[in-house]
């Protein structure tokens, strides 16, 4: 959208006689008070995620040109792109909504009425009235109590759910999210660990684990697992500013010889983990929009791995000169302390969501 410039060399904001577009002193841009609804709200945009010809002016190299953008961050031509930090907050934004709502889809368990049924007692049913019937032949028979004893041992697997009147599961839809105690309340829980010797009560994470379950089964009821899991989903972009200085850090002590600062290193993180995110976005929307009927879509995430793969490549040449050789040696070391670095990261989130 073109902008409406003053005619007037004087700055509105400070008085500063201004000899371009852009206030020397204080930097506000000598635009037009008065301007139409669109003006002002692409000025607003603009100004707070910087989506002007920065934001375009940097999707081509951050895409199909790896590791420049850290060169010429490094090397002071910084201001017709856009900041790292600001470029990776709007895009890992994008990013895990996306992610999230293409994983919210929910299959509805059927509803089942009418009185409980008991598995044991109708595979014995089954079995006697297999046994009875005189129109079977004994390889009939034979062959239809091994469909039935294989069903046996399915239900004894869990696979199948007994539902006794007397014996019905009170986790509900809670499943694994349930408390280690029979107590139905936080403050019944403590109280029963109170009456107990010190050896005999449960350690710090129990004690954690059963006052979250408690408080959520009393607070959310059989929702308590789905929104445990939602804080899991939240707290998730989270753990990228710790795992995104763990990666600046597996980069200095990988090319510690180029002598580096570590601030270098992380400016490469950031732009390294923007191309990342905006290319599984583009992946993602491209797995949306093609039918699953083409059968082109393993062979686009077989393509989407193979270029990730070259960026990661490239980049680091580009950006730490080393030979073909050492950086795909160094590639695979990497891979491995990220790969630690990504698990340790994602453990932590898990036990901060189900602790704390």
């Amino acid at each position: 959208m073109k902008k409406h410039y003053r005619h007037e060399n004087d700055c509105l904001n400070c008085g500063t006689t201004l000899e371009g577009k852009f206030c020397h002193n204080c930097g506000q841009e000598n635009l037009q008070i008065k301007e139409s609804f669109g003006h002002m709200m692409n000025h607003a945009i603009s100004d707070y995620f910087h989506f002007d010809h920065q934001f375009f002016h940097t999707l081509k190299p951050l895409l199909f040109k790896p590791g420049k953008l850290t060169n010429e961050y490094m090397a002071g031509r910084r201001a017709q792109y856009l900041h790292p930090v600001k470029m990776y907050i709007f895009i890992s934004i994008v990013y895990f909504l996306l992610l999230f709502q293409s994983g919210q889809e929910k299959v509805a368990a059927p509803k089942v009425t009418g009185k409980p049924v008991n598995v044991e007692k109708a595979i014995d049913s089954a079995y006697k009235a297999i046994e009875k019937n005189p129109n079977l032949s004994a390889s009939q028979k034979k062959k239809l109590e091994k469909q039935i004893g294989r069903s046996k041992k399915i239900s004894k697997l869990g696979f199948v759910t007994v539902t006794d009147s007397d014996e019905v599961d009170k986790r509900g839809k809670n499943g694994w999210f349930h408390p280690s105690t029979d107590d139905t309340a936080y403050h019944e829980y403590i109280s029963s660990q109170e009456k107990l010797p010190a050896a005999e009560r449960d350690n710090f994470f129990q004690r954690q684990w059963n006052k979250k379950a408690l408080i959520y089964r009393e607070k959310y009821g059989e929702s308590a697992k789905e929104v445990l899991i939602e804080e899991f989903k939240h707290n998730t972009p989270k753990m990228m500013f710790l795992l995104l200085p763990l990666f600046a850090l597996i980069l200095k002590i990988t090319f510690w010889k180029n002598k580096k600062y570590y601030v270098e290193h992380m400016i490469y993180s950031f732009h390294f983990h923007c191309f990342l995110f905006l290319f599984l976005i583009v992946t993602m929307l491209l797995q949306l929009i093609i039918p699953a009927s083409w059968g082109i879509i393993d062979w686009l995430m077989f393509a989407a791995t193979i270029y990730i793969m070259w960026y990661i490549y490239r980049s680091l040449r580009v950006v730490y000169h080393r030979s073909r050789f050492r950086t795909i040696s160094k590639m695979i070391g990497m891979s491995f302390m990220y790969l630690f670095a990504f698990t340790f990261c994602v453990c932590l989130i898990v036990v901060i969501t189900a602790f704390f």
